[in-house]
């Protein structure tokens, strides 16, 4: 071919000029979305937006009433970091479609584990803690089974073992101490090996003394720091949301959860094991449970029956503020840790006001449904909007 016809086929149609390039068109379905909107679509928005009300409200309302200093946060904090370690169980549970009301009792009967073998059958602590987190494991397996064996809803299910654990802790407790109480625990915990570096004291108390030192925080008269460390809970509750932040976020498992969760007969028609998901779920519940519980002993130095009283419905709630629905298929482990940094705050934050203390449940009731509302209406707006 000579140069003059491949210039002519270069040439358009009516010979004005080069023939245009062929573009692929654009897809009208895929649109991209702004950054800001993106962020305001986020499950854990709205958690983080009621947290950051609340610190508003308190920080107003303390004044200088020494909440927001070091050991006024280190206290809220650890009431958060309790709450958190549960929140975390219910919210991966809920995404995946299930409930877990069991969770409350779970902390009273693993803390009853954990006392009586170590009190009156004289075990080590180290080994007390093993038995009541085998034991818890295995009741949330027995949780998961009946659940996906017997197609029961979790939430009759688990409740039905609310009641069980309940009655189990008070029995035991009046069997072996004549009373709901099991104490003589904490020096035991502290001197075992696994207590003292896992479960009691606080981690970095060497930094704290040094800051001390230099003039940086608070002291006490006898020059030691009015917060000697982080306690171990708050540490296990930052490594636990991490991790399992990271497996919703990032590996296979955490897209069977939200498969599951969104629709479980099309997740197991694609190849999801949806059983072995639920049941694992179930086990992960419990584990955050009787983690709550061996601090909770560790740090008291008691066991009690009472322990764990509602706390199903708070690390539901938790959930519930932090963008988890309740049919399952969406929420955030980082939202419902958001959602128990706010019942932290408030709980403690209102004792350092001139409010009655009576009113805690109602001022928190009110908050919790003030997020839950701008939960679920900022979830409206966006899904309107795409």
């Amino acid at each position: 071919m000579n140069s003059s016809s491949a210039h002519a086929d270069k040439l358009s149609a009516d010979g004005s000029g080069p023939a245009q390039q062929n573009v692929a068109p654009k897809d009208e379905r895929v649109r991209k979305e702004g950054s800001l909107k993106r962020f305001l679509g986020r499950p854990e928005f709205a958690s983080l937006a009621g947290a950051i009300l609340v610190f508003i409200v308190f920080g107003i309302a303390a004044g200088d009433s020494g909440m927001f200093n070091l050991d006024g946060v280190i206290n809220w904090m650890q009431v958060a970091a309790y709450l958190g370690l549960i929140s975390i169980g219910a919210c991966v549970l809920m995404i995946a479609g299930e409930f877990d009301l069991s969770i409350g009792s779970m902390i009273g009967f693993a803390g009853m584990m954990v006392a009586i073998p170590t009190v009156y059958f004289h075990w080590p602590f180290w080994l007390a803690v093993m038995f009541a987190f085998a034991g818890s494991m295995a009741l949330g397996w027995l949780n998961g089974y009946l659940v996906v064996k017997t197609r029961l809803p979790s939430f009759i299910v688990t409740l039905a073992f609310m009641f069980i654990l309940r009655g189990l802790t008070l029995a035991l407790s009046i069997m072996f101490a004549n009373r709901t109480i099991v104490s003589g625990v904490g020096d035991l915990a502290a001197q075992d090996w696994l207590g003292s570096w896992l479960f009691t004291g606080n981690l970095g108390s060497g930094l704290f003394h040094w800051m001390a030192a230099q003039g940086w925080i608070a002291t006490a008269a006898n020059g030691q720091p009015l917060v000697g460390g982080i306690p171990k809970v708050i540490v296990w509750w930052l490594v636990l949301a991490l991790g399992a932040s990271f497996v919703l976020a990032r590996t296979r498992f955490g897209n069977w959860i939200f498969a599951v969760g969104g629709d479980a007969n099309a997740a197991k028609n694609v190849g999801v094991p949806v059983k072995r998901v639920k049941t694992s779920l179930f086990v992960f519940t419990a584990f955050c449970a009787c983690l709550f519980a061996v601090l909770q002993v560790a740090d008291v130095g008691s066991a009690a029956a009472d322990r764990g009283l509602q706390k199903e419905f708070e690390a539901i709630i938790a959930a519930v503020i932090g963008g988890a629905l309740l049919t399952g298929g969406y929420g955030s482990v980082i939202g419902a840790c958001f959602g128990a940094l706010i019942f932290g705050v408030v709980q403690i934050g209102i004792t350092y006001t001139n409010l009655n203390s009576d009113w805690f449940r109602v001022f928190l009731g009110v908050m919790l449904l003030v997020a839950v509302l701008f939960n679920n209406y900022v979830r409206r707006r966006v899904t309107e909007a795409r």
